[in-house]
Order: C-alpha cells, then sequence, then structure tokens
C-alpha cells in the first residue's frame, strides 16, 4: 500500500482508488482523477433474469386470486420483470388490477417510476436512504401487518433483515425473485482489481452496490485469492454508498470506513476527504493490537495448580507499572489495602450537569463513537468523585451492530435492535467478529482515557456477557420476560449453542483489545442472567461465559458481574472470575459466604441508598463495610449502576466515607 500518511490531505493525494462501479464506469473514473486519485475501475455486474418463472409466475396467480394482502416493491427493474414474466399467464389487466387493488409499498423512486409507466400510484412511499430499515418504518407507522401474507419483489436476492423483521411483526411473506446478479461479460477488469487487493496495493475501495462485493469475491474465489483480497479490502478505506452497501460488507465482517449517501459525485468527494484520516486511524490501531498477547501463549486461569498462581500472574503482569500497588488492584489480587477501594458503576452518567450538558449537544451512540469526549466524561467523574479506578465510558451494545445487527438508541426507548433473531435460522446471519476494525472508537477510547488519567489510577474495560447480549439480540430490545430468548434457548439448544459461542469468541477478541490498549481490568457484565434458575445458568450459559473468560490476555484482571438472582452466585464464580460483582439483593457476608475465599468480591450498596439523606447513606455504607470483617480482597461498589435522579454529591459523599472508615 502507498504510504498511509502522506504529507498533503489534498484529495486522494496520489492514492490507488478502486471502483467497481458498471452502468457509469467511465463517470467515476473522471471523478476519482478529479479529486487526485489513480483510478482502477472495473464493471462488476449485469442483471440477468432468473432461469425459471414458475415462481414469478405461481406469485401472480396468488396475487390476482386475493391471497396477498400487501406488496411491497423494492425495484424498478424488479417490477418491469414480474409484469413482463406473467402477464401472458394471468393476463395483463387482471394483474394491474389485482396491484390496484392492494396497498403497494414502494422503496424507492425506481419503483415508482415503472409504476407510474403501468398506470399505477404505490400506496405507501419508504423515505430516504430507502433501506429495509425505512420500508419497515413505514409499515410501523402506517401498515399494520399482524397476521397478513406480505409479498416482497426481491432484487437479485433475500434480504433476510427485512424478511426478520416483517415476520417479527406477525406477517406471513411470499417472496418473488424474478432477476438476479451475474458477473459481467469481460471479468478481466474485476480479476485484475482482485490482484491488486490481494496484493495489498489498494489504498482505497469504493462500492456503489452491494452485489458488487458479492462478485469481487466470486472472482477472487475462482482465482484461489478470496482470503487475500479479504485482507486487502480490511487494510484500505472502505467506502459505501449507503446502508444497504454496508450492511452487505459488514455481513462479511469488512469495515465501513466511510459511508455516504446520495449521488456517486458527493460518494467520491466523502471518500476523498475522508482517506486520509481513516488510513492513518488503521496504522495506529494497527500499533496498539501489536502489543495483545497471542492467544496460544495465554494460560487458562482455570488449570492453576495452587491458588496463589494466579495472584502472583497479575502481580507479575503490572511490576514497576505506576498502578502496579494501587489499593485496587491490591484488592482484586485479595492483598492487604491502606484503604478499601471504591468505584462505582456509571459513575459517569446522567446524574451528573456536566454530563448532561455534553448529551443535549450530541446522541448517545455519537457519544460512544467520539473517544475524545469519551474520556472527558469519564474523567470529569472521576475527578469529581475521587474513585480508586475508572472504567471507561461506553455501552455493552456496539459490539453487536458489527455482528449483523441494525442498532439504534431511540430517546426515551432505550436501545432498540430492529432485526432480531427470532428463528433458529436467524442464528447463520450473526457474525463472528474476525477483527475489532469496526469497533476502533472503543480501543481508542482506552487508549485515550488511560492517557488521560492519573498515572496511578487503573482502568476498567467491559463488556456484555454472551448470555446478556443474546437477550438483546432476541428480545431487541428490553424485556421483563425474556420470553423469545427463553423459547429460543429451550427450543433448539443447537441454534442457542452456535449464538452464544460466537457471542462468546467475539466479546473475548473485544476484550483482549481494551486490554491491549490499556485496561488494567475488564468487568463482564451479565445484566439479564438473573431471570435464569441455577439449573438453565449451568445449561445454557456457564460454558460459554467460561469459554469467554478462558479466552482472555491473563495480564488483565476479570471482574464478573451477574446481576438479578443471588442463587447464582456459586455459578458466577465458577464460571471464572478474579472478582465477582454482586449486586444489592442479597448481604455481601452471606454471598461471600458462598463464593467461598478464592475469589475477591465487589459490592454492593443498594444504588437507590444514594437518593436518601445523607447521614443514611453514610449509615448504610459503614454497616456494609463493617459486615467485610476485614477480609482481604473488598472492593467497594454498587450493587448496581448509578440511576439518573442520584445527587451527585451524595455519590461523593459515599466514596469520602468509604475511605474515611477505612484510614
Amino acid at each position: 500500500m502507498a504510504d498511509p500518511t502522506p504529507t498533503t490531505t489534498t484529495g486522494f493525494a496520489g492514492r490507488r482508488v478502486v471502483s467497481l462501479e458498471s452502468r457509469r464506469d467511465e463517470e467515476m473514473q473522471r471523478l476519482i482523477e478529479k479529486h487526485n486519485g489513480e483510478a482502477w475501475v472495473s464493471p462488476s455486474m449485469r442483471e440477468a433474469p432468473v432461469n425459471d418463472d414458475r415462481s414469478a409466475i405461481d406469485f401472480a396467480h396468488r396475487l390476482v386470486g386475493g391471497e396477498i394482502d400487501l406488496v411491497i416493491l423494492l425495484t424498478g427493474v424488479g417490477v418491469r420483470m414480474l409484469v413482463e414474466k406473467t402477464e401472458r399467464h394471468v393476463g395483463r389487466q387482471r394483474l394491474l388490477d389485482a396491484l390496484s387493488d392492494v396497498p403497494l409499498l414502494a422503496r424507492g423512486p425506481k419503483p415508482v417510476a415503472v409504476l407510474r409507466e403501468l398506470g399505477l400510484k404505490p400506496t405507501h412511499r419508504a423515505p430516504a436512504p430507502n433501506t429495509w430499515r425505512e420500508v419497515l418504518s413505514t409499515i410501523d407507522q402506517s401498515l399494520p401487518i399482524a397476521n397478513l401474507t406480505v409479498g416482497v419483489q426481491e432484487y437479485g436476492e433475500t434480504n433476510p433483515s427485512l424478511i426478520a423483521g416483517l415476520e417479527a411483526r406477525g406477517a406471513t411473506v411470499d417472496r418473488v425473485q424474478v432477476y438476479q446478479w451475474a458477473l459481467p461479460d469481460e471479468t478481466g477488469p474485476l480479476e485484475a482489481n482482485a490482484r491488486r487487493l490481494a496484493a495489498g496495493e489498494a489504498d482505497v475501495v469504493m462500492f456503489t452496490s452491494a452485489n458488487q462485493l458479492n462478485n469481487l469475491l466470486l472472482v477472487a474465489e475462482r482465482l484461489g485469492i478470496d482470503q487475500d483480497v479479504v485482507a486487502g479490502l480490511k487494510k484500505a478505506a472502505v467506502v459505501s454508498i449507503g446502508p444497504t452497501t454496508s450492511e452487505r460488507l459488514r455481513a462479511y465482517d469488512l469495515p465501513v470506513d466511510i459511508e455516504s449517501s446520495g449521488a456517486m459525485g458527493k460518494m467520491v468527494a466523502d471518500a476523498a476527504a475522508g482517506a486520509h484520516a481513516v488510513l492513518q486511524r488503521k496504522s495506529q490501531l494497527g500499533a496498539i493490537l501489536s502489543n495483545a498477547t497471542p492467544k496460544d501463549a495465554m494460560t487458562e486461569p482455570g488449570q492453576q495448580a495452587e491458588t496463589n498462581a494466579r495472584q502472583n500472574e497479575l502481580r507479575d503482569a503490572v511490576a514497576g507499572q505506576p498502578w502496579a500497588d494501587s489499593d485496587f488492584l491490591r484488592a482484586c489480587r485479595r492483598e492487604p489495602v491502606e484503604r478499601t477501594p471504591v468505584w462505582l458503576m456509571r459513575q459517569a452518567g446522567r446524574y451528573m450537569p456536566e454530563y448532561r450538558e455534553v448529551r443535549a449537544k450530541t446522541s448517545f451512540l455519537e457519544l460512544c463513537k467520539n473517544p475524545p469526549l469519551c474520556s472527558e466524561v469519564m474523567c470529569t467523574a472521576v475527578d469529581y468523585l475521587g474513585v480508586d479506578a475508572a472504567i471507561i465510558f461506553s455501552d455493552l451494545l456496539p459490539i453487536l451492530e458489527p455482528m449483523g445487527f441494525d442498532l439504534e438508541f431511540a430517546k426515551g426507548d432505550g436501545p432498540k435492535i430492529h432485526n432480531p433473531v427470532r428463528e433458529s435460522s436467524d442464528v447463520d446471519r450473526v457474525l463472528d467478529l474476525a477483527s475489532v476494525d469496526a469497533l476502533w472508537f472503543v480501543v481508542e477510547t482506552v487508549k485515550q482515557t488511560r492517557g488521560d488519567l492519573p498515572s496511578h489510577l487503573p482502568l476498567i474495560g467491559f463488556a456484555g456477557a454472551p448470555f446478556t447480549l443474546a437477550s438483546y439480540a432476541i428480545e431487541g430490545g428490553s424485556s421483563r420476560n425474556y420470553l423469545h430468548t427463553r423459547t429460543l434457548m429451550q427450543r433448539d439448544e443447537g441454534a442457542w449453542r452456535e449464538l452464544m459461542q460466537r457471542l462468546a469468541r467475539s466479546a473475548a477478541l473485544y476484550l483482549n483489545a481494551q486490554i491491549a490498549a490499556g485496561a488494567q481490568a475488564v468487568q463482564l457484565f451479565d445484566s439479564w442472567v438473573g431471570c435464569l434458575g441455577p439449573a438453565d445458568y449451568r445449561r445454557y450459559v456457564l460454558p460459554y461465559t467460561k469459554e469467554l473468560i478462558d479466552s482472555l490476555d491473563p495480564s488483565a484482571v476479570v471482574i464478573h458481574f451477574g446481576a438479578g438472582n443471588p442463587e447464582l452466585l456459586p455459578h458466577i464464580a465458577e464460571a471464572g472470575g478474579d472478582v465477582v460483582g454482586v449486586d444489592w439483593r442479597i448481604e455481601l457476608a452471606h454471598a461471600w459466604d458462598r463464593l467461598g475465599s478464592g475469589v475477591a468480591v465487589q459490592g454492593n450498596l443498594d444504588p437507590l441508598t444514594l437518593l436518601a439523606p445523607r447521614e443514611t447513606v453514610e449509615q448504610r455504607a459503614t454497616a456494609l463495610l463493617e459486615s467485610v470483617a476485614g477480609r482481604a480482597g473488598h472492593i467497594f461498589n454498587l450493587g448496581h449502576g448509578i440511576v439518573p435522579q442520584t445527587p451527585p454529591e451524595n455519590a461523593r459523599a459515599l466514596v469520602d466515607c468509604v475511605h474515611g472508615w477505612s484510614r
């Protein structure tokens, strides 16, 4: 590849730019060269009718027969081909009359234009950017589809997220496909670009259609260089024209470094403006991750012959570092401390006016993807509270985006996943992360926060545990009874196993990247696991959580926090972790007795105590500290996160109380 950090950032600055544009390849060539790029343009696809018309003819008969209640039209080419292929079998006018008798939802302007040619008008039209998400949003707003049969005119291939979304809303889906994407008649230029990618010669790659990627990888496979092409794509700055194309790239675990929208000219301009920063970031991320402990060099905590071997391993890992003998890390190793260390879950959050001021200017997801701002938010909280450890500012769910889930943080509603896993077959579209490129902002947040914190203060990274991530992915958001999760878990244990293993492997990769970037400890949040009893936990959760923990870089402390059911505590400890977090539903001394002396314990003041008068806060904190009875290995924390209504001064008073009692 060319030097990723040239002295000039004017346009592409001479970088080598691959485009797979087919219809407007000459225009694309001119646009790239206009922005000072070396253009490598190769047509990659053409539209070709499917060989067998029977499915389209059968669909037309069902439509004319009144068996279809709503038709979703995804492409103009598909609408035209559907009419052409079926009109002589059912009658053109009968077909058009049938289409006019049912609601028609057009995905974008092209099917609208073809309908107009046919003398028809869509009942509804999905707004820009005209993806399956807007189709589902339009249905939610205007077209209830529960217990209806919905016809879907597909474009080249099935969109599983759209189908899953329709079925999740109670529809029966009747799909019809009338054309497919084929390779161009002349594949030589496409093969040449595949070889360039495999050799690492491309700096920027632009996709104007999801199917361009399919055909590129098909040609690469035929040439026997598919793995090298994927590696070349991951090194380059990858540019997508919109959400549909981005989704396809992520489905192959490929990065979407720049997502543009609208006209091709804007896409090229966006690519030229952003390529320099993307390539610079990738170079920096590669340097960070080169420090990760190789997986085959890791020791497995569960195989330690002596109970103190793990303590020695943790002590040796931080020897000579300014945080090595911090009270927090000493407590994690179950060593004597000068004073009980304390930090608070959600210590940077909505209860702080400084945080609310930041959130008034940016969305939650935008904040999570802004490493300097994430560091500022956390460091502000640390300075105010005087805690003994910091935890990065992020969220449990961004990891699900590169795994194929459409995540939105809706104002007032919390996180929403628009394409949840509901059927066993849906597990096949959940991606196993092969890299953390798409989560670069979290890795950079760790690095930035580590650099901004006082040098003696340990930093904690975190991730959701497999069960909690699976529950979000299946329920599509928060839940009271976890109906869909527990149904899939018990109905198809094979599908459940596959989902949990993918989540465990991905979370381990994610946490190891955080450790490499500068985290001294990582916390695994199993916030929803309390809905299960001990037997179900041991069968459906413990093996996968243990697999994750056993895969982590042994240089970092592992805190394992499972909320909601104290009966799970011994099993949570068995799954692994140097520290077990305890929620407020059990007395700390009782919890520690159940856990035994082989782990440190974190917790566990009821977070709502912080809403009480200061005297009550101090009284209850003191009682909890006294219940520890001098046992080594206690980290004071809440039994869950700080609630937004908490007076900030009460949180600071709690920290002062813990420190004062310990002197």
